[in-house]
């Protein structure tokens, strides 16, 4: 697998200003979804964003009734912001399955995808299923052109035996049900390695930039939510 062409990568920013934009004429499209039923969502963040970048997503989620929390942990700076075994990430999940008395949801934006992945598999009764949005799970790290951002931003090596175990983890299949939803015109990830044959794959038409606020993308991950409502 081969990162996306220089091309794409050099669109990512008038691309994602062109979602974001997307969103005022979007209502009809958004009203599209089912309702949901009160079940706490946690939010994950890309690298290097905050809460911030998902408020859209949030308040959406918010409308159609689901508790939908950002995670509260400041930008995603990887295993600097979760701590080394993900510890502060896996206490903010516990601590909202405690106060809501139901498993939580995770939506998880790229790195956050793959941290959310990764709590799926040490809290299997905690969460109750993952989504992850242009997500690069499922293949070498390289295969992105962000990888050294990451290693710069996070202190960590893609080639690290403890970041390589970790990655073989997140690879594995979920003990619970999980939905990727990505993107074949991604700039920044190679689309190929954000989905696998273990988990449902919804392919949108987006950039890597501003995936989250993206009319269809924000309009899947509801249908997926309300999917199985009670």
């Amino acid at each position: 697998m081969k990162p996306p062409s220089k091309l794409l990568w050099a669109l990512e920013l008038p691309r994602g200003a062109w979602g974001l934009a997307s969103l005022a004429g979007a209502h009809a499209l958004l009203a599209q979804a089912p309702r949901g039923d009160g079940r706490p969502v946690l939010l994950l963040p890309g690298l290097f964003n905050s809460d911030v970048s998902g408020v859209f997503l949030r308040r959406y989620l918010r409308r159609l009734g689901y508790r939908a929390e950002g995670w509260g942990l400041g930008r995603n700076l990887g295993a600097r912001t979760i701590g080394p075994d993900g510890e502060r990430l896996l206490a903010r999940i516990r601590a909202l399955y405690d106060e809501t008395g139901e498993p939580v949801t995770l939506v998880g934006v790229s790195l956050g995808g793959i941290m959310a992945r990764f709590a799926a598999h040490r809290l299997p009764d905690t969460v109750r299923e993952v989504l992850t949005i242009s997500s690069p799970f499922a293949g070498d790290p390289r295969a992105t052109n962000v990888w050294r951002a990451f290693e710069l931003l996070t202190g960590e090596r893609v080639d690290a035996p403890h970041v390589r175990a970790q990655s073989a983890l997140v690879a594995e299949p979920l003990p619970v049900p999980s939905t990727a939803i990505w993107s074949r015109s991604d700039g920044l990830v190679n689309g190929m390695i954000c989905h696998d044959a273990a988990s449902r794959a919804i392919e949108v038409r987006s950039s890597h930039v501003g995936v989250q606020v993206r009319p269809a993308v924000m309009l899947a991950v509801a249908r997926v939510l309300g999917s199985d409502t009670a």
